[in-house]
């Protein structure tokens, strides 16, 4: 019996422990839900004016109505989308009650790049956001070439010469031909919660089968013929 207590109490620790992680990450699901959540309600929110200085804090996600003009420069950012490939976010200035923001239109496939767009008037649905595009791993936006990896908006605003504050279309009328708007949606939010759960679920049943498999060679050791 002193054999197996050693063991016994390794194995039910240890899935305790893998059980805690999992359990912990369900609550981890449960959080990020509620944010979703938050999000999406933010996202169909009703339309307010622009503010006179966006505030990510407060104003990420704020859905607005504006009516201007699209002026005809560009910035590229590529970008892929799923089933079609890849292509590029075409964001161009937007001027609107004496105020000069940015405007993310919405993809365009690789081959369209050169092609003339309109612009002029139009009315503009959307939202404000402040997209978190970079990471450790992405190149410098290629300004000569307009060849931009990551909506850096600070950045952006010095080039068209706008104010840092970027609204991503969703519906444009009259419509922007040749431009597939890229609306604010939560999909990109990655959540894998219930995922990791499963996992240390299943490490956690993994080790009690050694456990008891350990144990059970222990109390039943092979004989030699």
């Amino acid at each position: 019996m002193k054999r197996i207590v050693a063991p016994l109490l390794f194995g039910l620790i240890g899935a305790a422990i893998l059980v805690s992680l999992g359990q912990w990450q369900l609550q981890r699901l449960e959080w990020k839900q509620g944010v979703l959540e938050e999000i999406e309600s933010r996202i169909g929110g009703d339309p307010l004016p622009l503010p006179a200085q966006g505030d990510p804090d407060v104003d990420k996600y704020q859905p607005v109505n504006l009516h201007g003009q699209i002026l005809p420069e560009e910035i590229h950012v590529l970008v892929s989308v799923k089933q079609v490939g890849a292509g590029y976010r075409v964001i161009s200035p937007f001027v609107t009650d004496g105020r000069r923001v940015l405007l993310d239109r919405g993809f365009i496939p690789v081959e369209d790049v050169a092609l003339d767009r309109r612009g002029g008037m139009a009315d503009i649905s959307g939202n404000l956001h402040w997209p978190d595009d970079r990471n450790s791993s992405t190149p410098e936006n290629d300004l000569v070439g307009n060849i931009w990896f990551a909506r850096d908006i600070p950045q952006m605003a010095k080039v068209l010469n706008t104010e840092p504050l970027l609204v991503i279309a969703r519906d444009v009328e009259p419509a922007d031909l040749g431009v597939t708007p890229l609306p604010v949606d939560t999909s990109g939010i990655p959540n894998d919660h219930f995922q990791y759960a499963m996992t240390w679920f299943s490490l956690a049943l993994v080790w009690l089968t050694m456990t008891v498999g350990y144990i059970w060679r222990q109390q039943n050791p092979k004989r030699d013929t």
